[in-house]
């Protein structure tokens, strides 16, 4: 870790979606590894528990929160784990549909990316935008994809969400940059 960067955000208090694999547990590590307190969520248990013991290994710790972000059970976890106030959020979480074609797609199916790759952002967003707007700042970060802005990257349904979620990008951005709230996109 470069030490320029090495209490980047010491105090800041993030949450983390899909913290169990990929971007999302290299995300969380690197805010907590600079100074951040973390709650990382994850519909898997036993990726949270192995992102406990490496944290632990290095003499960090992290809060961690199974469930599906469809379930406002897993968001009210995460917000009591997090605590009276969330600066970073992180919406990473997010699933493929293996490419298939529209006229091939299944409603639950559809339903299941949409759900994940959207409305669950939206969900946790709606959540935190509320704690960020009493605080009067905050920035929300929310993985995409270049599926974002073209088609044959993946199969309709991911395709469609990801356009979604750039779309929800932008209008939280423009809603609220004015407020204190960053709210942008990597694809």
């Amino acid at each position: 870790m470069s030490t320029v960067f090495a209490k980047r955000f010491e105090g800041k208090v993030g949450i983390v979606t899909g913290a169990g694999s990929g971007i999302g547990r290299a995300t969380i590590i690197r805010f907590i590894e600079e100074g951040g307190i973390a709650v990382g969520i994850d519909i898997v248990p036993e990726r949270l528990a192995d992102l406990e013991n490496e944290l632990t290994s290095k003499g960090l710790s992290v809060k961690t929160v199974a469930g599906d972000l469809m379930a406002d059970s897993t968001i009210d976890a995460a917000l009591a784990a997090a605590g009276p106030r969330v600066d970073v959020l992180i919406n990473n979480a997010g699933i493929m549909d293996d490419f298939v074609p529209i006229d091939e797609l299944d409603d639950e199916l559809w339903d299941r990316v949409i759900g994940v790759n959207v409305t669950s952002v939206m969900k946790l967003s709606r959540a935190i935008v509320k704690l960020m707007l009493k605080a009067g700042k905050g920035s929300i970060v929310t993985i995409a994809s270049a599926a974002s802005f073209k088609s044959g990257i993946a199969g309709s349904a991911y395709v469609s969400s990801k356009h979604a979620v750039t779309g929800l990008v932008k209008s939280m951005a423009t809603l609220y940059g004015p407020k204190g709230i960053r709210s942008n996109a990597v694809a």
